[in-house]
């Protein structure tokens, strides 16, 4: 018998980004504002009135579920990949994947409600770290009443927040860049899409991004892009 305080939640949502896999995903939300994405709900839940007076708020919170990335064994300790991969700290102090439900928390800019789409209403947001088709199961306006502490400690996270990169990308490869694209990937390649322990200057990465295969090496601070090329299906 199931323990009497169990849920069980169901998806309201799900999301559709340029994200086909989770390498080059930036790490936190907000960090790439360019990035644009669309979410879209269920049959059951994709009703109008379900989002009226939604559009007086300039951010959500997105609460959905790290689906690649689910595990049965309870992890105690993880790694941050920003602190290279040699300091654990506490699971429920971090943000890693890897946790008892796979619940993850996002805050995302709301730019419009798209009520002509066939499968509307549609939420388009930016600044979402998530996978495409990832399952959303609620989502709640950001107020920043409540919601923002200007004071708040960052813990480990003050000596790896200033993370960036160099972007070096040959005019020839951005053109074949789609023009609504570039900006987000330029951001997203900034953000240092590598695990956040690995320092091969020799290696050349490939990132799956808007339907694009872009190939790329970092050496002291610079990510110079090699190639773009459309992503193999």
């Amino acid at each position: 018998m199931a323990d009497s305080q169990e849920m069980l939640i169901r998806p309201v949502a799900h999301i559709r980004s340029d994200f086909s896999q989770k390498f080059g995903i930036p790490r936190q939300s907000g960090l790439v504002d360019a990035l644009t994405a669309r979410i879209v709900f269920t049959p059951e839940y994709r009703r109008e009135e379900a989002l009226r007076e939604i559009t007086g708020f300039s951010h959500l919170w997105l609460i959905w579920q790290f689906s690649r990335s689910l595990t049965q064994e309870f992890r105690p300790t993880v790694r941050p990949p920003r602190l290279g991969g040699n300091r654990r700290v506490g699971v429920f102090a971090s943000r890693a994947p890897y946790r008892p439900n796979g619940l993850g928390l996002s805050c995302v800019r709301l730019l419009e409600v798209d009520t002509a789409a066939p499968d509307g209403p549609v939420l388009v947001v930016s600044g979402a770290d998530l996978l495409d088709g990832t399952p959303i199961y609620d989502v709640k306006p950001y107020v920043p009443l409540s919601d923002s502490h200007p004071d708040a400690l960052p813990g480990y996270t003050a000596s790896t927040r200033g993370h960036r990169l160099t972007v070096v990308f040959p005019p020839a490869l951005l053109e074949l860049v789609p023009i609504d694209k570039r900006e987000a990937l330029w951001g997203v390649l900034a953000c240092d899409p590598r695990p956040g322990y690995e320092d091969r200057p020799e290696e050349v990465y490939g990132l799956s991004f808007a339907g694009l295969d872009v190939g790329f090496r970092v050496e002291e601070g610079v990510l110079t892009v090699l190639r773009v090329n459309a992503a193999s299906k």
